[in-house]
């Protein structure tokens, strides 16, 4: 049990199901008081109950008040897990665009605004972003998706560089395939790329409570990626070639 999060004030948002219950689950068994949030209220609810928390369904990107008012008024770390997997190429529509980059990329953006003064004034907060191995290489037949991940672990990067000095702590969580809804909702491209590696939510949660333990920023709940990471930035053309042959693999069995 990592000691320091007893008693804090957790916020976990897409915690409904999947890797934000997980979360939410692990919070709450190392002793935190734990917000539950997803828009799906009744889901919320069902985790809170579960583990003893508190439930406060609603838009991820306008929470944070009410969250911190269910914890007594002050918010000590925040799990920005809410997130859209939206497929499609270039050719999506521009809402599907839009809504990818208002929960993948504001969302966390809104919180950030809205939690900063506070944990800037006191010297501390932690703020831990579910991004994808997605935001760090790419997924195929997912544009949207790729593209805000993307934006997700550059605002997350930005965050750490900027206030790690002023107590802030920052996690971005970027595991590749994840046996949740959203993995099937990747449909076929999942199917190829994702499912063969794919882990349970809760070893994503043990993977951040070992990089809170050890205090890192990058958390790879699959540690392959860091080859990948490091491949795509050493040798880029070898990398992508590479996934243009993934790409050409997951069209020739469409």
């Amino acid at each position: 049990m990592v000691e320091s999060l007893q008693g804090q004030g957790v916020v976990v948002t897409g915690a409904g199901g999947g890797i934000g219950a997980a979360l939410a689950r692990r919070f709450a068994a190392a002793g935190a008081r734990v917000v539950v949030n997803d828009l799906d209220a009744a889901r919320a609810a069902a985790v809170a109950d579960e583990i003893g928390a508190t439930a406060v369904p609603g838009d991820a990107s306008a929470i944070v008040d009410d969250a911190r008012a269910a914890l007594g008024g002050t918010v000590d770390v925040y799990c920005a897990n809410a997130g859209l997997a939206s497929g499609g190429t270039e050719a999506a529509a521009e809402e599907i665009w839009a809504a990818a980059w208002d929960v993948n990329v504001m969302a966390h953006v809104r919180a950030a605004h809205a939690l900063l003064p506070g944990w800037l004034e006191r010297g501390s907060g932690r703020f831990v972003s579910t991004v994808s191995a997605a935001g760090l290489l790419t997924m195929v037949g997912a544009a949207p998706y790729s593209v805000t991940k993307h934006g997700a672990y550059a605002f997350a990067e930005w965050l750490s560089l900027t206030y790690r000095h002023r107590g802030i702590k920052v996690h971005a969580i970027c595991p590749q395939g994840v046996r949740t809804d959203m993995l099937t909702a990747a449909g076929s491209a999942g199917e190829l790329v994702l499912a063969p590696t794919a882990i349970e939510p809760q070893d994503v949660a043990d993977a951040l409570f070992a990089g809170i333990e050890e205090d890192r920023f990058l958390i790879l709940p699959h540690p392959e990626v860091a080859e990948y990471y490091a491949a795509r930035a050493a040798v880029p053309e070898r990398w992508l070639t590479g996934m243009n042959h993934i790409q050409q693999k997951w069209e020739a069995a469409k």
